[in-house]
């Protein structure tokens, strides 16, 4: 079944790849952005697809160049805005390094789309982050819905970077989408775990990595976090492209639990694994999730324990972990 055209921004990356494997499964014909199509050792991956050779082309696009997506989005009826700045260590310059890729770089996307008469709709991957991240919460219990915005004024004096970063590109793509009459649904996915295509390590996966050999110090941030299968998130916007009913924004993630609910689950199910017993405590407020607006489309997530299994197994195939 041939579903039509539809461009993917960021395409090598750890969600992208995920959503163009699925994308090609269910017929469609996709166009995917890149910095460097010539990289073939990068993008193999994505040329192993069922339906690649038939249905996938990779083009040539950079997030803070204007006008660079024009020719990868003119004629799609959808674009996926997946794509986001890396970077290699800490800024030295986050305004410079983080904000303003962040923005402009989906400002520029948007923009083309905005130039394509045949765009239907826009699915932009967003972040739980964008939700959560205030001062004001109830401490005792609080339950977060779309409906909840981080607070700009809270993250800049705390220096939260990454969650700031999500939080204004999200704010301006909707002020973008409502100025310009464009049909935007945005996706709050939390932390994402399961399979990498590609075969190096996205910053998530290399977090879990370090976690199952025994790391502590990039989990300990953690506190209490919500997890998701990369195939959920991967499903959940192709259901939020075609479902003609889905507006606004959804939040995506199946379980909000503690660090040390975590350990204890996998250290159960892995016991040869050095996974850390216990994690030092900080001060972060109780919240659970209310994904009611996704599960009303008919969406049904994966459990953690196979997210995890998932993602285990592909460390172990690709060589990254050995299981004794």
């Amino acid at each position: 079944m041939d579903h039509g055209k539809v461009c993917v921004t960021g395409a090598s990356g750890f969600l992208a790849s995920w959503l163009i494997k699925r994308l090609l499964l269910a017929g469609y014909h996709v166009i995917g952005t890149v910095r460097d199509p010539g990289n073939d050792s990068k993008l193999a991956h994505l040329w192993n697809l069922q339906g690649a050779r038939e249905r996938l082309r990779l083009v040539k696009a950079e997030l803070m160049e204007e006008g660079s997506f024009d020719n990868a989005i003119m004629g799609c009826e959808g674009v996926f805005h997946t794509a986001s700045p890396v970077l290699g260590g800490p800024p030295s310059d986050p305004r410079g390094e983080i904000l303003k890729p962040a923005i402009d770089g989906t400002l520029n996307v948007l923009r083309s789309c905005k130039k394509n008469p045949s765009l239907r709709r826009v699915v932009f991957t967003s972040s739980s982050s964008t939700l959560r991240v205030r001062d004001d919460f109830d401490p005792n219990k609080v339950t977060i819905d779309e409906s909840s915005w981080s607070s700009v004024e809270f993250c800049e004096r705390l220096n939260i970077w990454y969650v700031l970063s999500k939080t204004m590109a999200e704010k301006a793509a909707w002020e973008f989408c409502n100025e310009n009459g464009i049909n935007l649904v945005t996706v709050l996915p939390s932390f994402v775990v399961g399979p990498s295509l590609p075969p190096t390590l996205c910053s998530t996966a290399s977090d879990i990595l370090g976690l199952l050999q025994g790391e502590t110090e990039r989990f300990k941030w953690h506190g209490r976090m919500g997890y998701v299968h990369i195939d959920d998130v991967a499903l959940c916007h192709i259901l939020v492209y075609e479902n003609e009913q889905a507006e606004g924004r959804y939040l995506c993630s199946s379980t909000v639990i503690d660090n040390d609910e975590l350990v204890s689950i996998l250290s159960e199910r892995y016991p040869t694994l050095p996974i850390p017993k216990r994690f030092e405590q900080h001060d972060r407020p109780y919240y659970e999730f209310d994904t009611t607006k996704l599960k009303s489309l008919g969406f049904k997530f994966k459990p953690i324990q196979e997210m995890f299994d998932d993602c285990i197994t592909s460390l172990v195939e690709q060589g990254h972990l050995s299981i004794l």
